[in-house]
């Protein structure tokens, strides 16, 4: 089924599902009930009435019920005035109605009738058969904290029982890997109330993590030649006004008061304006070219509170972000070596990935700044690219940032969901409005393109990827705790110890369990902890100075030369192998 045959028959259910609920709660009122990604959903406000997941069955039976009588959608057209006599005792679609211009159309099938500009399927009796209600949560009308709280029900439908039972088993699978839930358990970050919410607080494992994955990256474009710099966290106004942020973007932002100055600060959404004011720091020669800028500086947006979601959304980041100053002849170059060092990332974590080329939208042409010739130009050229490198990638208009298009990587990743990480933007306007030059060859001055580029993006939502496509078993170079020993009896804890001192030389990290708890405790406990390797020690193995390895998998490998061991798994960490 394409795209729009499904979203139209998540639409038709979302209509069965508010017929559901209106015949079971008739004083309830309806508001909105869109198809979304992966199913749909409606704003019901039921009054006093408290609805919970526990209703889902007979809301269920009742949608079975009345679609058997729904035979087709039919179109009603009326005027304003007729729609809202229609719905006066209903603020929520008077709301909507009023809104409206000219003829206002209504879909109704079997007894129910719902405002509505179409978009159903054409058997309804047939095709609405295969669906299920998933989830309840609470939302404000129309996204706006300061009305009402409305109940939104979440469901889904497929063609056919076997793609819904398909994707409830992802469902339940994806539950297990929730981030919030393994992060928890795994003491990697929490939140605080009194901290405030979107602001993540990483526990020394988490950082840790959140460590070795910005080291990895540093370590790979720092061998291209990109030096490391660091920002302030805020800046002052006059910085995002001319940038574009101010008036493109300055809703996302906090705004910063000093009490010695009347001067208006922001905390910075995103470092290029600060990294233009680096490059303008001096004057520079076209053999200064390319410059390359990255920076690890944290971050912040004014993400509304409904939206926050453990660390897929969250108000404080950083990004390995990099600005990388140059020649318009060195474009292609540095966006090709942009575009491979990033290949070689997503093959470490073991992502597949394809590309999306965000340009602008053609119908909203003020929400971007500069000549559209330009635009024109780099939105080809970035499609000229992907096309010489062989990326596979799709369309994405009205993607674009403001300034520039995007090649924007989407990653898959082991249940078969994307994410956006990379992206690469070919900008010609910042320079231009901060004024940046160089003296070229023939001695005259020359803008230089200024190219945006992240790999991994927010380490932050990063690590909510990460916890999730492995499930909490991370690879043995960014687990936590890599070897966990597991003396059998209080004897064996002399030559645990050497063992221990002989890891932690080698550079793993390795802890000692030396309770008195029987080895099967120990086991179990090691293994929720998702510790890479535990090494069981009894009388054998300090004859033979050995240790009997056994996996997180459950998985016994024997037992081991220590000094043997010690290398395999050296070697394991060196070249990041994906066990």
């Amino acid at each position: 089924m394409n795209t729009n045959n499904l979203e139209n028959l998540r639409h038709s259910c979302s209509h069965l599902m508010a017929a559901a609920i209106m015949e079971l709660w008739p004083k309830a009122k309806l508001t909105l009930g869109p198809a979304i990604e992966d199913g749909f959903y409606y704003d019901v406000d039921f009054g006093d009435e408290k609805i919970s997941d526990a209703d889902f069955p007979k809301i269920e039976a009742k949608m079975h019920d009345i679609v058997k009588n729904w035979k087709s959608f039919e179109k009603i057209e009326v005027d304003k005035k007729e729609a809202l006599k229609d719905y006066k005792d209903n603020p929520y679609k008077t709301e909507i109605i009023s809104d409206l211009d000219g003829v206002i159309t209504y879909y109704e099938c079997g007894k129910f009738a719902d405002l509505c500009r179409g978009g159903h399927v054409e058997h309804p009796s047939s095709e609405l058969k295969h669906f299920k209600l998933l989830s309840i949560a609470g939302a404000y009308w129309r996204g706006d904290e300061k009305n009402k709280m409305l109940t939104r029900i979440y469901g889904t439908i497929f063609p056919s029982q076997k793609e819904l039972d398909e994707y409830l088993t992802l469902k339940e699978e994806a539950k297990k890997r929730d981030h919030r839930k393994l992060g928890k358990e795994l003491d990697l970050f929490t939140f605080s109330d009194m901290v405030g919410a979107g602001l993540p607080l990483y526990t020394p494992k988490g950082a840790l993590i959140r460590r070795l994955v910005n080291e990895y990256v540093e370590s790979v474009q720092s061998k291209e030649g990109y030096m490391q710099v660091w920002t302030p966290q805020i800046a002052k106004a006059d910085l995002f006004k001319t940038s574009g942020h101010y008036d493109h973007y300055k809703d996302s932002m906090f705004k910063v008061i000093s009490n010695y100055s009347e001067e208006e600060f922001y905390l910075k959404p995103m470092n290029c304006p600060q990294h233009t004011q680096i490059y303008a720091s001096q004057a520079r020669s076209y053999r200064d070219l390319p410059i390359r800028m990255t920076d690890f500086a944290m971050l912040y947006r004014d993400e509304k509170p409904g939206e926050l979601s453990g660390l897929a959304r969250v108000r404080s980041f950083s990004q390995d972000d990099c600005h990388i100053f140059c020649r318009e002849d060195q474009v292609d170059s540095e966006v090709d070596r942009a575009l491979a060092m990033t290949k070689e990332i997503m093959e470490t974590f073991g992502l597949t990935y394809k590309y999306r080329l965000s340009t602008r939208d053609p119908k909203n042409p003020d929400k971007y700044i500069g000549d559209p010739k330009i635009w024109d130009k780099t939105e080809k050229w970035a499609e000229e690219i992907m096309k010489r490198n062989n990326i596979e990638y799709f369309q994405g208009p009205g993607e674009a940032a403001f300034y520039a298009p995007k090649m924007d990587l989407i990653a898959k990743d082991s249940l078969g969901r994307e994410w956006q990480l990379s992206t690469v933007q070919i900008d010609y306007f910042l320079p231009e409005r901060f004024k940046l030059t160089y003296i070229d060859s023939d001695g005259k001055e020359k803008r230089p393109v200024m190219i945006h580029r992240a790999i991994v993006g927010s380490p932050e939502r990063f690590l909510m990827i990460l916890i999730e496509h492995f499930a909490g078993n991370f690879p043995t170079w960014l687990t936590p705790v890599q070897v966990k020993i597991l003396p059998i009896a209080e004897r064996h804890i002399e030559y645990a110890n050497k063992v221990l001192e002989g890891l932690k030389n080698a550079g793993i990290r390795a802890e000692l369990d030396d309770r008195s708890e029987t080895l099967g405790n120990k086991i179990r406990n090691a293994q929720t902890e998702k510790v890479a390797y535990m090494l069981i020690l009894g009388d054998k193995e300090i004859e033979k100075t050995a240790v009997s390895v056994r996996k997180r998998n459950g998985q016994d490998s024997g037992s081991k030369d220590l000094r043997i061991f010690i290398e395999d798994i050296r070697r394991e960490i060196d070249e990041k192998i994906i066990n």
